[in-house]
């Protein structure tokens, strides 16, 4: 799609929120500046884009917006445009759990079966730790998906849904391999916990992360979203490029058959509400430190390490990568779908964060955080 550009409807690429000025010194040896420079490319009136959030020493250091939420209203970019979190997402779904097992409604220790006694006998021997650290060795549930339809391109593809990412298990007789014994980073075991909520709970998963994690933290933009059941307010759409060579052919590229599962990335957020997750992460004002713990400690897997991606060791914890980066402790986790890449980056250690919320798939939001963090960490090489 592409948009008139009527002058009357172009806006400012580039939308500075209140918090630094250009000029401005952003902490003791890092300028406002220096970081806008790491993003000159999304710099533009027109096209999709991405926000930028910097938390250092517990304030907001740097929020900026690049580009337009959508091609039909080019509305710029700002600190409450909602994104889709992609796998960001699961921070939250594991947080709703650890909360379930705060109320001591569940252990970690709790097996599959015991929540879906109709689940397979291959269920028996997966636990909910299992679950939050990827461990479970269950199937795909993209793959299982797609398989029900060889010869349908995926825009043809009906959405499923958590309870049908479920069912689709539910009809298999194993998993890839036995619980525990590797690591393989796993979409379905991320839905299989939002239906764990639903069925402790009593609530659809998306009230309860809305009662016991949103509201409470006042991130009053965030949703899980449901078409039909709520609307995301000032949304962003997803593009892709059309033609690489093009770099005003965009196509909108929002939804895909496995939009609408809500546990492993349904989630929308703005920069506005996760700064208050953040501060909720720093100041332990959801979780205790010690009920963070088991987050934050890494899974270690009887047959030994795992390799995902390019990291040749994963360290993994509930809902959160912990891989250091160049000797900082870190803990993060991108995320990745149809039209949206995003990421979080902190370094507890360092009271540094970076959040790159993208609506265009040809950036690298954990490259450019990574940027950012060496101007703060001093290791630029």
């Amino acid at each position: 799609m592409k948009p008139k550009l009527a002058a009357s409807l172009l806006a400012l690429a580039v939308v500075s929120f209140g918090v630094t000025a250009p000029s401005q010194v952003s902490s003791a040896h890092v300028s406002s500046a220096q970081i806008d420079a790491i993003f000159a490319a999304l710099k533009s009136n027109t096209p999709p884009g991405a926000a930028v959030l910097v938390m250092h020493n517990g304030r907001p250091v740097f929020r900026r917006g690049y580009g337009v939420t959508d091609l039909r209203t080019l509305r710029p970019i700002d600190e409450h445009t909602n994104f889709r979190l992609a796998s960001f997402t699961k921070q939250f779904t594991a947080a709703a759990i650890m909360l379930l097992a705060r109320d001591g409604k569940l252990r970690y220790d709790d097996h599959l079966t015991e929540f879906f006694p109709e689940f397979p006998a291959y269920g028996k021997s997966i636990t909910v730790r299992n679950l939050l650290n990827h461990t479970s060795g269950l199937r795909d549930y993209e793959e299982l998906l797609m398989k029900q339809y060889p010869d349908n391109p995926p825009e043809k593809v009906p959405q499923i849904h958590d309870s049908g990412v479920l069912q689709l298990l539910e009809q298999q007789i194993s998993g890839m391999f036995a619980a525990g014994s590797q690591w393989e980073y796993s979409n379905s075991g991320y839905a299989v916990l939002a239906m764990i909520v639903e069925k402790v709970s009593g609530t659809s998963f998306g009230d309860f992360l809305h009662e016991r994690i949103f509201t409470p933290l006042k991130m009053k933009n965030t949703l899980a979203y449901e078409n039909g059941k709520n609307k995301v307010p000032h949304r962003a759409y997803g593009y892709s490029r059309n033609n690489e060579n093009n770099k005003d052919d965009w196509q909108e590229t929002d939804q895909s058959p496995t939009s609408a599962v809500l546990g492993d990335g349904g989630i929308y957020s703005s920069l506005d509400d996760l700064a208050k997750w953040d501060r909720a992460l720093r100041e332990h004002t959801l979780l205790s430190a010690e009920e963070m713990r088991p987050a934050l400690t890494p899974v270690q897997p009887t047959g030994g390490p795992s390799k995902f991606a390019d990291r040749p060791v994963v360290s993994y914890g509930f809902g959160w990568f912990l891989d250091p980066y160049k000797g900082h402790h870190r803990m993060f986790h991108d995320g990745s779908t149809i039209g949206f890449r995003t990421t979080i980056q902190r370094f507890p250690d360092d009271q540094l964060t970076v959040i790159v919320l993208a609506n265009r798939v040809d950036v690298d939001p954990e490259a450019l955080a990574l940027k950012v963090a060496d101007l703060y960490l001093g290791t630029m090489q």
